[in-house]
């Protein structure tokens, strides 16, 4: 199963990376949910089991 987390920026510019891993459709929810909160910058970063992105900034 490949594995995803996200990166994003909150509405007032601070940076963020996901604390958990999903897979695809759980990451798609995810992101539509930080969408709908008016995240934006928002990416899917592929990991590998125990990796987890940096946020960005």
């Amino acid at each position: 199963m490949k594995s995803y987390a996200l990166t994003w920026t909150d509405p007032d510019g601070t940076p963020h990376a996901s604390a958990v891993a999903y897979d695809k459709p759980s990451a798609d929810r995810r992101k539509t949910a930080l969408e709908t909160a008016g995240c934006t910058d928002i990416e899917l970063v592929p990991v590998k089991p125990g990796e987890l992105p940096e946020p960005r900034g």
